[in-house]
């Protein structure tokens, strides 16, 4: 693929704990330049973000990366990014009630957050790297029931990143709306093509230009 055509598909991403405004600044002037799909930034900069940049789309993370606080606070996070200009919103299911076989309570978490994101997209980060076969596949049920808008392989904050067995997992096991965003530790452009040619529909990165300004080097 073109890397032009590889920067849509991009989520530009920039969300350590001690990323600066300066950080931010750049990361959104790259997703203009390079016409990525949205900037994926920490709900604390997402008003500034949306008042300096009102044409970017903003993506941000809810009950992130561990996903175990209650589902409360994940919905009064969600109202506030929204509320403060973002047009997407990643959150974490919490994976501690998978490994407690309660798929329901993780299907209603979900449900209630699109119910709150409404026309707005809701990617549900599920982190692979924690589940089994059985439980990826209950949660692409999960996810496809609940009326989500993406499945999400990994905050890039977990034990391993998006790995293409996953994504081609998702693919068979997803509904006919739900799309797959792979995420973490991707790190070259074969890598993204390999994703997308997998189902991916996104690609959750930070080092997109470096990977793709490498290969048009090469």
């Amino acid at each position: 693929m073109k890397k032009e055509e590889l920067y849509r598909y991009v989520d530009h991403t920039a969300l350590k704990a001690f990323t600066t405004w300066e950080e931010i600044d750049r990361l959104c002037k790259e997703a203009l330049l390079y016409h990525m799909a949205s900037v994926c930034i920490p709900g604390c900069y997402i008003k500034k973000v949306h008042e300096v940049y009102p044409d970017l789309s903003i993506c941000t993370v809810v009950g992130f990366p561990l996903g175990n606080c209650n589902t409360a606070a994940k919905a009064a996070e969600t109202r506030q990014a929204l509320a403060d200009g973002a047009a997407e919103i990643d959150m974490v299911i919490n994976i501690a009630e998978v490994k407690n076989g309660n798929y329901e309570a993780v299907r209603e978490e979900i449900r209630l957050l699109k119910e709150i994101t409404k026309e707005h997209i809701l990617k549900v980060i599920i982190e692979t790297c924690y589940l089994n076969e059985d439980e990826k596949i209950a949660m692409c049920q999960a996810v496809t029931e609940a009326g989500a808008d993406y499945i999400k392989t990994s905050t890039g904050f977990g034990t391993g990143g998006a790995v293409l067995s996953d994504v081609k997992l998702m693919k068979k096991h997803i509904g006919p709306n739900v799309k797959i965003k792979a995420a973490g530790g991707i790190r070259s452009q074969a890598e993204m093509e390999a994703m997308i040619a997998a189902g991916a529909d996104r690609i959750g990165t930070s080092s997109a230009i470096t990977m793709l300004e490498a290969g048009e080097q090469r």
